[in-house]
């Protein structure tokens, strides 16, 4: 079956959501937040409601290719701290959801990303680094997981957009790359393989929007290779600049939409 016509979608627009799959696969061993681009791809070619179902499946593909690369360095300390926080955030997006309309969650997002984008930049700059994650297992280091936990679960509910909240509290962290990338590829494939039931129950995924996922994850692999290598050449202060740039991006685009 022509998966094109089954979509009714031109071979330019199959061309844009290929990109933005290679694209997830990229940001998910590389610079990740980046997939926000991919976020507004999907939804411009796609129904909106329908284009979130199509695209968590390619997001777990590049999950998995993530944990398969850094599943070394995950700092499940880390982890344990965020999970209770992102379940209330999903469970405050789900109400959230029930009275806001398209344009209302778009605006939503977009302005928490770019508020905690500036936040982030302004706390690197007065704060001291440190290399050690465990050094902000404190009072306040447990507050602030807390907060950015239920900020990525309610933008993970709401619109697939979880990523760049969880990059800039692993940046306040203090993650080097290779940690971040790690603890980040785990997060992110329990979170979205525990939104498949959900989604499935929703009548988000279903046999036409899998048939589309299976051409599409063939562009995820060579995206998440490209960003092995790439990685390895970026040094840590372009790596963070690029991680806060494409939050920065993500945001304008959602606010801008």
């Amino acid at each position: 079956m022509n998966i094109i016509s089954l979509w009714h979608i031109t071979g330019w627009e199959f061309a844009a959501l290929a990109f933005a799959a290679l694209l997830v696969g990229f940001s998910k061993t590389a610079v990740s937040g980046a997939n926000t681009v991919s976020l507004a791809i999907f939804a411009a070619v796609l129904p909106a409601r329908a284009s979130t179902g199509v695209l968590l499946p390619v997001l777990i593909a590049g999950d998995v290719l993530a944990v398969l690369t850094y599943r070394r360095h995950a700092h499940w300390p880390t982890l344990w701290r965020l999970f209770p926080a992102v379940a209330a955030g999903v469970v405050v997006g789900t109400l959230f959801l029930v009275w806001a309309d398209d344009a209302v969650v778009r605006t939503s997002i977009g302005a928490i990303l770019l508020l905690m984008a500036g936040v982030t930049v302004r706390r690197r700059r007065t704060a001291e680094r440190t290399d050690d994650p465990d050094a902000v297992v404190t009072r306040a280091g447990r507050v602030k997981a807390r907060s950015y936990g239920v900020l990525g679960g309610f933008t993970t509910m709401v619109a697939n957009a979880g990523g760049p909240v969880m990059s800039l509290y692993l940046l306040s962290a203090g993650f080097r790359k290779l940690g971040f990338l790690g603890t980040s590829a785990f997060f992110f494939l329990i979170v979205n393989v525990s939104k498949v039931p959900f989604s499935a129950g929703l009548g988000l995924i279903d046999g036409r929007s899998l048939l589309l996922d299976a051409a599409l994850v063939l562009f995820v692999v060579p995206g998440a290779l490209l960003g092995k290598w790439a990685v390895h050449r970026i040094n840590q202060r372009l790596f963070e600049q690029l991680v806060i740039a494409a939050t920065v991006v993500g945001g304008l685009q959602l606010l801008l939409r």
